[in-house]
């Protein structure tokens, strides 16, 4: 797992002619780091602690971390000093001794001062959820725009911990003629370094999402309804965008296997209905507001959506969990007004008891849901239908009388909306069709009277 904060330990286990000159001309892939993993059942908390941890640990086989094991606390409220007591950090260290363990692994976001006392502690590597998630961000992000959203979030994550770097925090910068004196000590000098990268990141992400606006707005102009994919991480996405578009998007078992947003034509109807399906980062429990932040120009996506399409993994056995996550995300994001489908996705691998975890997210869609699978291509034709007759209710019913001169405009009904009937008079093309609203307007002044008026000419 990748922390620059910790390049004067990377390499504590490494042994003789693991690396490219020492002893060895063929370098050999270093041993996987080893992990204890932490964690504490809290009131309130929607999640079973062992839940939680089962998913720590496939965040850190992301990373190609191995979890050697475990620790849990009930707490009332975490220690301010060690986020667990004092017995359970002493349990952590001597399992990391037992299991040669270098890594320990919180699942809770921990404070700078927390983090330092366990290092000291523990005499072990310390990594929280947070920057376990950055950690695998970083390696996964693959466009430009992905890899500045992700270094914002590393830097604001990691400002607040720089004094975990230095163990000669007053060394000074050396001066020259009219610099000696106290100077900056390297911590201040880091510090700084790092708002200003941050400002800078800030400012190139500002400028993404101008862009994005300016393609929002185009595709707005074209008259595409935009259909956006979001769920929790591995729900199938992906996988579904891919068997709706014939596309190639990436697809793993793996925790945020995507994190780029992908945006793909899919017909949605027979008699040739265009949207833009968008495949979106997946959400996690507990995931940084720093990182949600950070991906803000990304997330805008579904904001702009006309319809989330919200696919569940209904094998999963915190299925109703998840799906509670990702909807408390929309939350923060705005978007939880949305008109949403919810897809169940692998239901061909449903369980004989999956009733249960069925019934239980039942009381979460009060609107229904499509049972697909997005790996078999079945059920795809009833979700289609039904992002299509939410499409619908976007559509105004109109009877106009195009004039001849205005003939593009003839060719935007057709195009974007539903001709049910054409004529040609010695005014124009009348035409008694439904179109989307945002076209109406630009129609309207050819219906009779200035008004839609659909009985007209029927």
């Amino acid at each position: 797992m990748t922390n620059n904060f910790y390049d004067d330990r990377r390499n504590e286990n490494e042994e003789p002619g693991e690396r490219q000159g020492r002893g060895t001309s063929v370098p050999t892939r270093p041993p996987r780091e080893r992990a204890v993993l932490v964690g504490a059942e809290t009131p309130g908390s929607p999640w079973k602690v062992e839940d939680s941890l089962n998913e720590l640990e496939q965040l850190a086989l992301t990373a190609d971390v191995e979890a050697v094991g475990r620790v849990t606390q009930k707490l009332s409220a975490p220690n301010p000093k060690t986020f667990v007591g004092k017995g359970k950090v002493e349990e952590v260290r001597q399992i990391c001794v037992e299991t040669d363990a270098t890594v320990v692994l919180f699942d809770d976001e921990l404070s700078p001062g927390q983090g330092r006392n366990l290092e000291d502690a523990l005499g072990r590597m310390v990594v929280d959820r947070t920057a376990l998630i950055l950690d695998i961000f970083a390696r996964r992000a693959r466009t430009r725009e992905g890899r500045l959203q992700v270094e914002l979030a590393q830097l604001e994550y990691r400002l607040p911990r720089l004094t975990r770097m230095w163990s000669h925090l007053s060394r000074q910068a050396v001066g020259g003629v009219g610099l000696r004196g106290p100077g900056e000590t390297q911590l201040e000098v880091d510090r700084r370094q790092a708002r200003e990268r941050i400002t800078h990141i800030k400012e190139e992400i500002e400028h993404v999402r101008r862009q994005r606006r300016v393609s929002r707005e185009r595709r707005r102009s074209e008259g595409f309804p935009v259909v956006a994919l979001v769920g929790y991480t591995n729900a199938g996405k992906s996988t579904l965008l891919n068997a709706l578009s014939g596309s190639d998007v990436t697809t793993e078992d793996k925790l945020f296997a995507t994190l780029d947003p992908t945006t793909r034509q899919v017909q949605t109807t027979s008699s040739g209905g265009v949207a833009l399906w968008t495949d979106t980062v997946g959400f996690i429990q507990k995931l940084p507001t720093g990182l949600v932040a950070a991906f803000r120009a990304t997330l805008e996506e579904i904001n702009d959506a006309d319809v989330l399409v919200h696919v569940i993994d209904i094998t999963h056995p915190n299925a109703d969990e998840q799906a509670a996550a990702v909807r408390e995300t929309l939350k923060a994001l705005g978007a939880d007004e949305k008109q949403v489908v919810y897809a169940l996705n692998k239901s061909d691998r449903l369980a004989p008891d999956g009733a249960h975890a069925l019934a239980q997210l039942e009381l979460q869609m009060p609107d229904g849901y499509v049972s697909i699978s997005a790996s078999e291509g079945w059920g795809l034709s009833d979700l289609l239908e039904r992002v299509q007759q939410i499409l619908d209710q976007d559509l105004s019913e109109m009877y106009v009388v195009v004039p001849y001169s205005q003939s593009a405009l003839v060719d935007l009904f057709h195009q974007r909306g539903q001709v049910l009937e054409e004529s040609y008079t010695e005014a124009g093309t009348g035409i008694h069709g439904r179109i989307p609203r945002r076209f109406a307007t630009m129609l309207e002044r050819y219906s009779e009277n200035g008004r839609s008026d659909p009985s007209v000419g029927s």
